[in-house]
């Protein structure tokens, strides 16, 4: 049976705390939850998370994160999983990295923070719907 696993990237511990609550007070357990504070760690988590071939993953990322930023983290992740669904959950991203990311990672959706909850859950919804 095919699992779905929400992985949520950012260097800001309390943005991954609210994410999260957020997203097991509306989808329970219908999915399993993962966070990241950055985009390193995430893909250590995701070769690992990947290993098992009936999940399906879900990435929420930050854009502006130290070391490797989201759009780059976006792209390696494509690169490797080309069928993950990736959205960008971000305040400080400019239109050319957006681009970018949907160009070279297929990035679903950017959202912008501070985000609107029904935005973000209809996204995932959409999302993982139609990969």
């Amino acid at each position: 049976m095919e699992k779905t696993v929400i992985l949520c990237v950012d260097d800001e511990k309390i943005i991954l705390n609210s994410i999260k609550a957020q997203l097991k007070g509306n989808y329970g357990n219908s999915f399993l939850y993962e966070t990241a504070e950055s985009a390193v760690e995430a893909l250590e988590i995701i070769d690992e998370i990947m290993m098992d071939l009936t999940v399906r993953l879900i990435i929420i990322s930050d854009w502006l994160m130290p070391g490797i930023k989201g759009d780059e983290f976006l792209i390696k992740v494509h690169n490797k999983y080309p069928k993950t669904l990736k959205i960008m959950l971000t305040g400080q991203a400019d239109s050319n990295s957006i681009e970018k990311s949907k160009k070279e990672a297929s990035l679903y959706k950017c959202i912008r923070k501070p985000w609107i909850q029904s935005e973000l859950f209809s996204c995932i919804d959409s999302g993982n719907t139609t990969n």
